[in-house]
């Protein structure tokens, strides 16, 4: 009998134009020597959270990831629940001080020097679902009378009213986008949940070089009096453009160890949402000075009984440009190659189905199945990862 399902792996080819998706603390574009070449590089975090930000979207749930839970609760008592707002801010400096997460007061804007009673910044975020947050406010609420006699959040040292036990229960509690992408939490006791989700750097499969953009700005009465020459404003930015490779894994069996005691549909629908996801987020920088709303060119899914298999090292190599330019037709075929090349070696015992979609009008052999649409593909990867009876090994 075939292995059960356990990795669902997505390789996407997506060519970008002139943009900075992704900058550096200079404002630099992120790059990455590979191959002995310098590539264009968007971190692995900040197109997670652009996956994440659709994920949520389409499943109806969020999660908050903050400092500031307890002005964020403050918040909620204040404009939903008509506390007052000094009652109101006590109440969110005592949740935010109820659990093991050491704190500290916020500064005085005003007065740097000086602190800021009530205003409690925990010392590492936590990652709680948005529903966690009118959680805490009726906790608050079952104890206004003991927030209404304690004394104010002024120092590290104050302890809340609050009980513990019941703020890191609430802490601890999970929705679909925790249980996909995890939780790193550890000053509360089993708060931490391993995600199910692996996403690595994007590269481009080509060398790249970094673009610097000279720009200035008119000053609008300067140049309708005309009384003067010169811009009001002059400045440069960097960007590049390229074609890139983006990977992720899906372990289906930490996502259901997340899940925990709830229907396949669940699993399905979480793998479902994540999937569309990864291929239709974008990172956002500067997105209204360059508008890169491109799609992939292509999207390669496997199904795997045995492990996650990248195709990064396909461009260990830079495809070179064609002969009348371009880098998509030749990273689409350097792709396809390797698949093959890797799945003849490894053999495909454990590769359980594997498909692709994409605007090539080219069969590509060694990525399976071709498919008309992203969802059509997905549904088919779906239908053999999460099904009851296992499938053999993909053709």
């Amino acid at each position: 009998m075939t292995a059960p399902a356990r990795f669902i792996d997505i390789h996407v080819l997506q060519s970008v134009p002139f943009a900075n998706l992704n900058r550096d603390d200079t404002n630099s574009v992120k790059t990455v020597q590979y191959g002995n070449t310098l590539r264009t590089r968007v971190s692995s975090q900040s197109w997670k959270r652009a996956v994440r930000t659709v994920f949520q979207d389409q499943i109806g749930q969020a999660a908050l990831r903050t400092r500031r839970i307890g002005e964020r609760v403050t918040r909620l008592l204040t404009d939903a629940r008509g506390w007052p707002q000094d009652l109101a801010e006590r109440a969110g400096a005592h949740v935010a001080a109820a659990s093991s997460i050491k704190f500290e007061l916020a500064k005085d804007p005003a007065d740097p020097k000086q602190i800021t009673a009530n205003k409690v910044l925990t010392n590492a975020m936590v990652y709680v679902p948005e529903a966690a947050v009118a959680e805490l406010a009726d906790l608050a609420e079952e104890h206004r009378e003991q927030l209404e006699k304690a004394k104010d959040i002024k120092k590290p040292a104050d302890k809340s009213v609050l009980p513990k036990d019941r703020v890191e229960a609430i802490l601890r509690s999970r929705n679909g986008v925790i249980n996909l992408f995890g939780r790193m939490l550890a000053e509360v006791d089993d708060a931490g949940v391993d995600g199910a989700v692996q996403v690595a750097h994007a590269l481009t499969t080509h060398e790249t070089d970094v673009e610097l953009d000279y720009f200035s700005a008119v000053d609008d009465i300067t140049a309708a009096w005309a009384d003067s020459s010169g811009s009001g404003h002059m400045g440069h930015a960097e960007f590049s453009a390229g074609t890139f490779y983006r990977y992720a894994t899906i372990d289906l069996r930490d996502l259901a160890a997340n899940i925990g005691a709830t229907t396949p549909q669940d699993a399905r629908e979480l793998t479902d949402a994540f999937l569309n996801a990864f291929i239709l987020s974008l990172p956002q920088a500067k997105k209204n000075s360059t508008a890169p709303h491109t799609i992939p060119d292509l999207v390669h899914i496997t199904v795997r009984s045995d492990r996650p298999l990248s195709y990064a090292a396909a461009f260990e190599s830079p495809v070179p440009a064609a002969h009348e330019g371009g880098y998509a037709t030749a990273s689409r075929q350097a792709l396809a190659a390797y698949a093959q090349a890797a799945n003849t070696l490894l053999g495909t015992r454990r590769l359980l189905t594997a498909g692709w979609a994409g605007l090539d009008p080219h069969h590509l052999d060694g990525l399976g199945t071709r498919h008309t649409s992203f969802d059509d593909l997905i549904t088919t990867t779906l239908d053999t990862a999460l099904s009851d009876e296992p499938t053999g090994a993909a053709a």
